[in-house]
């Protein structure tokens, strides 16, 4: 029997970046808002003080910031004909643990979806023809356009504290910007960072190809900078230290570097760690949410009472607990019918490694965003009629860390281990850089969530099943950028180069980390046959849950989703204080 706790007016499931901003919005408006934390309590001091948060074995080798399979997994399955299995050791994503969540360790890459994105189908369909779209393949429009959304890109940005150049304001071309990008209301709130060598080289390489190399928008400060809400961020040091560390340096955008301080300070808003949620408990009717039930680290149960109740886990969690709550008519690949769990995507990557004899690159000095970017192979700049295939990437180069477990490029042929990999390892340290496609990936049929019907959690519920494989259609789009970025790397001389990307035939395999940018389950939309969510993310089911993240995306970027996560964060967030709060409502 669960205990009674006292009733919010908001109770919201996870405290990253999405939990944060829709906290501090919502106590803006005199609300009682209480946030849920699966994981520990995590701050800057004492978590990410120096020595010890620059341990590449604690954190970079042995995730100490990343959920432990033990406590929180899922099953994998790559056809509709395999059994799943449990994801038991990370290594294809990373979710985060505790407050601050991803935020905490990631590398900063922050990004705004291409206009064409958020209307991919429509886009293909007058651009191509309906044809060019695999029977299989399952993409949508989003049901939100750029425009209604380019105020909040403008406003995570501000919060964020973005670093970068603009290329395209309010649809003047600005030199040294992304002139493909879309049009945006003004410059980043600070200039773009410095650059590597490798990242000059790269830039100077493509620019005499005829490309548009631009600094990759960053996450990482270049400057001294106060967002909206106080809350300062120094200049970034370039200690190395981003992906899988929380920043000792106050540099990297976080939440706990953004938002929290402030939000903490309010007196309507309060947080409960090791606390998890189980089940969004909802009315007899089904059509509203009466709150949420969570286990404390202590294996009490507990009610927790709210009128709204925001979802703002991670992607995969957000979906897992859709679906133990009976939240939109599960997802039904046989049939195509139900909308909980269609349309999981993630990413397609690949690159070039080329080694120098003569050049050192100094790796030890990186930053999470730092690099030199190319759109020119963008979504809305290939003709998929012509080369076969629907997505797009950008490509890039700079240093983003130095380490020297993790981090260590060594020619093709060279022993993993023994005297010969020790030599290699002295021999080619420091010389060598890499050149990455960061690509798109489309929805399709039989990729989707459910509940597995054999493995259970520690509480006793079902652990969540993933269903994905690569598709022909996103290992031609990758294929496609390796004949893109080789002649970039061949121009560049160098004395030994590396390409690796997924061919045909190529299988998903959960073991190499590729990236954590896990999306979809219950995507946006503008029909409820087809889409989990509203186009303020709120369920078309139960009109007082709204859902948050990746989770609604209809099929993946081509981008790092970041910022597309915390745009429809404030979109939302707008919506429910505008909108919903003064009758709350379905409000489509």
């Amino acid at each position: 029997m669960a205990t009674n706790a006292p009733k919010k007016d908001v109770v919201i499931v996870g405290l990253g970046w999405t939990g944060s901003i829709l906290a501090m919005e919502l106590c803006e408006e005199g609300l009682e808002v209480l946030a849920l934390e699966r994981g520990d309590d995590r701050d800057t001091v004492p978590d990410f003080k120096y020595p010890e948060v620059a341990d590449e074995l604690k954190y970079g080798v042995r995730y100490g910031f990343m959920q432990k399979p033990r406590n929180s997994t899922l099953t994998v399955r790559r056809t509709l004909e395999e059994t799943a299995l449990p994801y038991r050791m990370l290594g294809s994503f990373l979710p985060g643990d505790g407050v601050g969540g991803a935020g905490i360790h990631w590398n900063g890459h922050n990004w705004r979806p291409m206009v064409e994105e958020l209307r991919l189908r429509s886009y293909v369909e007058e651009s191509f023809g309906a044809d060019i779209i695999p029977e299989d393949m399952t993409i949508q429009d989003w049901g939100v356009d750029y425009d209604e959304l380019e105020p909040y890109f403008d406003r995570f940005e501000k919060v964020a504290g973005i670093a970068g150049q603009a290329g395209n304001i309010n649809g003047k071309i600005v030199e040294g910007g992304n002139p493909f990008e879309a049009p945006r209301s003004g410059d980043f709130p600070m200039p773009p960072l410095p650059q590597t060598v490798d990242a000059m080289m790269f830039a100077d390489a493509a620019r005499k190809m005829g490309y548009h190399p631009f600094p990759r928008p960053a996450a990482n400060a270049s400057q001294a900078y106060t967002n909206p809400y106080g809350m300062q961020l120094g200049p970034c040091n370039f200690c190395g230290f981003c992906e899988r560390f929380g920043c000792l340096n106050y540099s990297k955008s976080s939440p706990q570097t953004c938002v929290l301080a402030a939000l903490k300070r309010k007196s309507n808003f309060s947080y409960k760690v090791n606390s998890e949620v189980l089940k969004v408990e909802l009315a007899p009717d089904g059509k509203t949410a009466t709150g949420v039930t969570y286990v404390t680290a202590e294996g009490e149960e507990v009610f927790q009472p709210a009128d709204l109740v925001i979802l703002a886990a991670y992607q995969l969690h957000n979906v897992h607990l859709m679906l133990l709550s009976g939240i939109g008519q599960p997802y039904d690949p046989a049939t195509g019918e139900g909308v909980t769990g269609k349309n999981y995507a993630y990413q397609m990557n690949g690159g070039t490694s080329l080694f120098f004899k003569d050049i050192e690159f100094n790796p030890f000095v990186g930053a999470g965003s730092n690099g030199m970017v190319i759109d020119d192979f963008a979504i809305n700049q290939i003709d998929f009629g012509k080369e076969g295939f629907i997505g797009g990437s950008y490509i890039s180069s700079g240093t983003t860390n130095g380490q020297p477990i993790r981090s260590m490029r060594l020619p093709p042929g060279t022993p993993s281990w023994g005297t010969a990999w020790k030599q290699a390892t002295k021999e080619w340290y420091g010389h060598s850089m890499s050149i990455g496609s960061h690509g798109s990936n489309m929805a399709y049929r039989d990729t989707y969530l459910d509940l597995d019907p054999t493995y259970k959690d520690r509480h006793g519920r079902p652990l969540m099943r993933m269903t994905f494989n690569w598709k022909p259609n996103d290992i031609r789009m990758t294929q496609f950028m390796k004949t893109k970025i080789e002649p970039i790397a061949e121009s560049m001389s160098p004395d030994i180069m590396q390409s690796s990307y997924k061919s045909e035939g190529a299988m998903y395999d959960v073991r190499p980390y590729q990236t954590t940018h896990n999306v979809g389950g219950a995507i946006m939309g503008t029909d409820p046959k087809t889409s989990a969510l509203n186009r303020y993310l709120q369920s078309w089911d139960v009109h007082n849950v709204f859902v948050m993240g990746a989770t609604a995306f209809p099929q993946n970027l081509q981008y790092n989703p970041t910022g597309m996560v915390g745009g429809l964060a404030y979109w939302s967030a707008n919506a429910i204080r505008k909108d919903y709060l003064p009758n709350p409502r379905p409000l489509v």
